[in-house]
């Protein structure tokens, strides 16, 4: 318990530092352009960072970034190890004003450590039975598409606004917010289906069947998918009818048996703390025989609910204490342990898919920004003061925005990293049980981190690269913000400094390659290329070192 303490207290002091460390992203082009002062626009970026919390309920950055490494190589020293590697990292690249992606040195250190635990154990063995080699592609993939997509939007917001005919730009951004929210639609269907998979654990038993090779998981996974893509049809009426009634109709038209089976069983490990002696056997053999006697427990169980499935949950808790005695003072907790509303349960994962926030956000912002242009240039007379003075006060829009998703993406990579650790020392069963205190307090952290700010490397991000203008800092903000929420949506942990990065090298562009300081650009390129291997390797040196001392 001690050491569970010490990985969740170095977690939470590393989303802190994530924090100030990626200040610079939120509030460089605001301080830069003058907008707010430093202190003013630490607060409202810290604010925005928490205001976070109340939108992003999904938590899909989270699930990846627990899952890179696989459940058999996740113990509590392995976190440990990735955290103290990334917070050194993170500490010397803002001492040099270097803006590193604290994402990826979470990721890299997170699977080195992983990957020097598993080697140790096992002997040398293949990459991809330790770390889901699928997660860290797509990450590192996105270490080069996050800034080129953040610039791609950028450069399409320059033009439009820089754009003379009123009513074309009005036009444009009409057009922009209608294809935004589509888009939005599409993202929601597809994390409706990617929910359903979850719920019906086909994560679990593909990992089971295909890293593990188990084929005695092979029926439960084809029946998982089965369930699943059953779902499909009821799903495509949650935006009308909400979760409620889908959740009706799937349970109606649906077998949940097996899924109802499963977590209670999931109830039945968690109430015997079959995790927690499963894990501590591995560490020490006395454990052993105390985690075989109450498998076999939980095993002799498990039959039972199977008998009882579809009656009431009081003759199952008989039966249950009748063949091993749970104890009077024990009672409700055991049948609050196993008695499962698979109803509350779905509608609960459904409801997660929901980006309506985001998306009429969005929406709303391109359409606040049609309307200044046609009150700044048709209603009222145009001139350059009034002009600057409008984007003035459409920054803090866009800086709120671009918070949002900083605050979103960052504060999801540490909750996915304490989930991890509660798992690895059997408190939870999975990523989905994350007791609510957990987002909350990384979002806490970060915003406090936020508001310690970042100095050294605003002065980077807000001049170094490019002048930045107003107009131009809210096309960057825009486009940053508009990048994070997008891949936020595909779950994909992504680089809040590669967003904006990309996002204020689009605005130079616009002006002439020549507006762009390439020299800084490239040094920041090596440093994003290097975070992931080098917070691998001292990861797996500090795992080196826990290792030969314990």
């Amino acid at each position: 318990m001690e050491l569970l303490i010490v990985v969740i207290a170095l977690a939470l002091i590393f989303d802190f530092i994530n924090g100030f460390h990626d200040a610079a992203n939120s509030i460089a082009t605001v301080v830069s352009t003058k907008v707010l002062s430093p202190l003013q626009a630490v607060l409202w970026a810290a604010f925005f960072n928490f205001v976070a919390f109340l939108i992003f309920k999904d938590h899909a950055v989270a699930n990846t970034i627990g899952k890179t490494v696989y459940a058999d190589f996740i113990t509590l020293p392995v976190i440990l190890s990735g955290l103290l590697a990334a917070i050194f990292w993170n500490l010397i690249t803002w001492w040099y004003g270097i803006p590193s992606s604290s994402s990826h040195t979470l990721i890299g250190g997170f699977a080195g450590a992983a990957i020097c635990h598993a080697f140790l154990s096992n002997g040398i063995m293949p990459i991809g039975e330790i770390i889901d080699s699928g997660k860290i592609g797509k990450t590192a993939l996105f270490i080069f598409l996050a800034p080129i997509v953040g610039m791609i939007i950028s450069i399409l917001f320059t033009l439009i606004f820089i754009q003379h005919r009123t009513w074309l730009k009005v036009s444009i951004l009409c057009s922009l917010a209608g294809l935004l929210f589509y888009v939005f639609i599409g993202f929601q269907e597809n994390k409706l289906d990617e929910n359903m998979k979850k719920f019906f654990k086909v994560d679990k038993y593909t990992y089971e069947v295909n890293i593990k090779h188990d084929t005695t998981k092979l029926e439960k996974l084809e029946k998982a998918k089965e369930s699943a893509k059953a779902c499909t049809p009821y799903l495509t009426y949650y935006e009308k009818e909400g979760a409620g009634k889908v959740a009706d109709e799937i349970v109606k038209n649906v077998n949940l048996k097996d899924i109802t089976l499963s977590k209670v069983g999931d109830g039945l490990n968690k109430f015997f703390k079959l995790e927690i002696l499963k894990n501590k056997s591995k560490k020490d053999s006395s454990f052993k025989k105390e985690y075989q006697e109450m498998k076999a427990v939980v095993e002799s169980l498990k039959p039972i609910a199977k008998t009882y499935y579809g009656r009431d949950i009081d003759s199952m808790v008989m039966a249950m204490n009748a063949a091993y005695p749970i104890g009077h003072d024990k009672g409700g907790a055991f049948k609050k342990a196993v008695n499962i509303d698979i109803k509350k349960e779905l509608t609960k994962e459904i409801e997660k898919a929901d980006n309506k926030i985001l998306r009429w956000a969005l929406v709303g912002a391109l359409l606040i920004f049609a309307l200044t242009f046609i009150y700044t240039e048709k209603i009222k007379e145009p001139t350059a003061h009034r002009t600057s003075s409008s984007f003035k006060k459409l920054q803090l829009l866009s800086s709120a925005a671009f918070s949002i998703g900083h605050g979103g993406n960052d504060a999801q990579k540490v909750m996915g990293i304490i989930a991890a650790a509660l798992i690895a020392n059997g408190n939870i069963v999975d990523i989905k049980s994350m007791p609510d205190w957990v987002p909350l307090s990384c979002y806490f952290a970060i915003s406090l981190g936020t508001l310690s700010g970042g100095w050294k490397i605003v002065k980077t991000m807000g001049s170094k690269i490019t002048k930045v203008t107003p107009i131009e800092g809210v096309c960057a903000e825009t486009a940053g913000a508009s990048t994070l929420f997008i891949t936020e949506q595909m779950g994909i942990p992504v680089s809040t400094t590669h967003t904006i990065t990309g996002s204020i090298v689009g605005v130079g562009l616009v002006k002439g390659i020549s507006s762009v300081k390439w020299g800084v650009t490239i040094s920041l390129l090596w440093a994003w290329i290097l975070t992931i291997p080098v917070s691998a390797l001292l990861a797996a040196l500090v795992y080196f070192i826990i290792h030969l001392f314990s």
